[in-house]
């Protein structure tokens, strides 16, 4: 994880020196400071600033997490954990998850956006701070948490001074030659009350009109407002006028473009602009042009991310579109064709996950959380539309399994298949039963064996009564799963040996089908056909290859590199589970990149650095705290760490074991992933570190290590996923 997710600033900061030190010394003196002003006066801009400032302070880093764009006060929890970049793989609740990731460290967490949130947020943050001793948390929102301990900033607009340098300095990158007299420019600051956001609105505007014709448009745009609005506070009104103002400037085209921009809840690409915000009026020969000038008046942002160029409706204009979408009558309309939109994004992204844009899929599913979240939360709405809630939530697998990000997947199938379904609306069978598959394997990654068989068990009957095969034949390829780490490798056998057959009956290719055939090769290696399972494995990593799949990919690798070390040929066991572990790492796989940290720290003890050996087993159990159990519970999957563990011990020594594991256990996950791909060391060094005893050879009969996975009810054996 990198120390800071702070985003860089785009623009020059301008004033504010006062403030920046008086919420400097906040920050030293209390655990909880709220930055709170009204909507515009820069309360984000000014925590921003202050946070990158301070970054010193604080030894485990900076992190922040917008909650503007959230809209289910349950989702909060999931957007910390998001934000302090964490992968849980277990049943925990994330409030859990966070209270034990944060426990030991000092960091500052700065949460912006809260104020339609302010009671979950309040509840949270209070359990957070009393809890981990080591952090700090920097808010910034409309109005106070009210916890105990909490400082509050009140940001008041900017003085003259400051004021007149933003307005300057704006025009002047909008390239405004001369905007105004200094006492014309002067006025038109204090007639905006000095707020950042209306300052930069007019900026944008002064390479078209002077500071005198602003002046006059804004003296009329008061008298029409505040007829409408006189209970409004003054500063709200100011800026609820300097937006309209620019909503008056902008033309028919620009202020329909502007409201219909207001459905989206995070970021949005050029196409989905096209889709759902054009029509008749807005015809796609026009749409770059209008967003272009939207753009150019500071109404709309750009953002580089991961997936590509992206925009960005400042949350106060969303808002103030919100209104005239409304008055327009068109914002349920609108909400539809924004849902549609990512429904048909996330069908594009699940056929692309098994081809070579594999890891632009996932970059692009990230960025379209927030909007993906919309989508959902509309679709549950109703009852008419719970098997679009359903499809879509089943739809995103390859998000909550391959990207880690199973708790909140595993957070929408629960609401979807709980969702009841309008009387008066035919029940999309397929749909329900691609959501119980997807949940019975979420849960299996979870380590919740009892709610995976119901969910399995429910899939596999109905799709037999319906005559389902593709639903049926993933409900058996998953009870596999299940008994794979349960260490019934026999039932796992027959059981994926008969999904496979099924896939290939049906004409099913993709990830999911490539997984299972991994998975039978983890079967038959833990029976002793180590050579069969090369076989299948090798076949697997061809048609990755060809394909461009690379999640897969990784756990056939894993087993390739299982197989090499078995054989004695640590140099390739080295390699293919490096490129294991880099590929899990990327995609945010927490159960393959922990799988293979756990056989690297074997090849390290067979390559006779039993200190490092130690150092990635101490590594590898902060992750598994994440995953879930170690190693599954299950004896097979074991094996290797107890031998490691055992030889390693003999090396060393129990203390300098000791010594050495717990080195390992202190790594963040990027410095773990970092030590298991570095090159090794100096055999010189390796003999000084570990002594003069080599380990003995690393051999394929396993410890006899009792299943500790607990029983889940199940004729067909019990247990979980064994490849992610």
């Amino acid at each position: 994880m990198r120390r800071s997710n702070l985003p860089a600033e785009l623009n020059r900061f301008v004033g504010r020196a006062a403030e920046q030190d008086e919420l400097a010394g906040m920050l030293a003196e209390f655990r909880l400071v709220t930055v709170v002003g009204v909507g515009g006066v820069g309360k984000t801009r000014l925590a921003l600033r202050a946070a990158a400032a301070l970054q010193k302070r604080y030894v485990d880093g900076v992190r922040l997490v917008e909650l503007s764009s959230l809209r289910h006060p349950e989702l909060v929890a999931h957007a910390l954990v998001e934000a302090l970049g964490l992968t849980d793989h277990t049943r925990r609740g994330p409030r859990e998850v966070l209270r034990e990731h944060l426990a030991e460290l000092r960091l500052l967490l700065v949460v912006d956006g809260f104020e339609h949130l302010v009671e979950e947020c309040a509840e949270l943050l209070r359990e957070l701070l009393l809890g981990c001793p080591g952090l700090t948390v920097l808010a910034a929102g409309r109005r106070p948490l009210r916890v105990d301990g909490e400082a509050v900033l009140s940001l008041a607009p900017m003085d003259d001074s400051d004021a007149m340098a933003l307005l300057s300095g704006r025009a002047a990158e909008a390239g405004a030659v001369a905007p105004g007299d200094p006492g014309t420019l002067r006025e038109l600051c204090r007639r905006l009350d000095g707020i950042p956001l209306a300052l930069e609105l007019a900026a944008a505007r002064l390479p078209l009109l002077t500071a005198e014709q602003m002046l006059r448009r804004l003296d009329d745009r008061f008298r029409l407002l505040d007829r409408g609005r006189r209970g409004a506070p003054p500063r709200h009104r100011t800026l609820r006028t300097a937006i309209g103002w620019s909503h008056e400037l902008c033309t028919p085209e620009e202020r329909l473009l502007w409201a219909r921009l207001s459905v989206f809840a995070g970021p949005f690409d050029l196409e989905a602009v096209e889709y759902v915000c054009g029509g008749p009026e807005l015809p796609a020969d026009r749409m770059v042009d209008v967003l272009g000038e939207l753009l150019a008046q500071a109404l709309v942002a750009r953002e580089d991310t991961p997936a590509g160029p992206r925009y960005r409706m400042l949350d106060t204009v969303a808002a103030y579109g919100a209104e005239w979408l409304a008055a327009l009558g068109d914002t349920e309309r609108m909400r539809r064709r924004h849902r549609d939109w990512f429904m048909g994004l996330a069908t594009w992204c699940e056929l692309e996950w098994f081809s070579p844009r594999q890891a632009e899929v996932a970059a692009c599913a990230d960025v379209a959380l927030p909007n993906l979240r919309a989508a959902l939360e509309l679709c549950l709405e109703s009852a008419q539309d719970a098997a679009l809630a359903r499809h879509l939530a089943g739809t995103l697998w390859f998000y909550w399994v391959g990207c880690g990000r199973l708790s909140e997947g595993r957070h929408w199938l629960d609401r979807a298949l709980g969702a009841a379904a309008s009387p008066s609306v035919a029940e999309h069978e397929d749909a329900r039963l691609k959501a119980l598959w997807v949940l019975g394997y979420v849960a299996i990654l979870q380590g919740d064996d009892t709610a995976a068989v119901a969910a399995l068990h429910e899939c596999g009957e109905r799709a037999r009564d319906t005559g389902n095969a593709v639903a049926e034949a993933y409900a058996t390829h998953r009870m596999g799963c299940l008994a794979l780490l349960s260490d019934d490798a026999p039932r796992a056998e027959e059981l994926i040996g008969r999904a496979l057959a099924a896939y290939r009956e049906l004409g099913e290719l993709n990830s999911n089908v490539l997984m299972g055939q991994v998975e039978l090769a983890m079967a038959r290696a833990f029976q002793g056909d180590l050579e069969g399972a090369v076989a299948l494995c090798a076949e697997v990593r061809e048609i990755c290859e060809e394909r461009g799949e690379r999640w897969t990919r990784a756990y056939a690798l894993y087993v390739l590199g299982y197989a090499a070390l078995t054989g004695g040929d640590h140099a390739a066991a080295r390699e293919l589970l490096a490129e294991c572990v880099t590929i899990d790492h990327a995609f945010h796989d927490l159960v393959g990149l922990v799988l293979a940290l756990e056989l690297l720290a074997l090849v390290t003890l067979s390559e006779g650095d039993a200190a490092e050996a130690a150092v990635l087993q101490g590594a590898a159990m902060p992750v598994w705290d994440a995953v879930g159990l170690p190693l599954f519970g299950s004896a097979q999957f074991n094996g290797a760490r107890t031998l490691c563990e055992r030889q390693a011990r003999e090396v060393l020594g129990a203390e300098a074991y000791r010594a050495w594991y717990r080195e390992g256990e202190g790594l963040s996950l990027d410095a773990a992933v970092e030590r298991a791909l570095a090159v090794r060391r100096d055999p010189a060094v390796i003999a000084g570190r570990a002594g003069a005893r080599a380990p003995r050879p690393f051999r394929s009969r396993r410890a006899p290590v009792p299943n500790t996975r607990k029983p889940a009810g199940s004729p067909s054996g019990k247990g979980g996923e064994a490849a992610g």
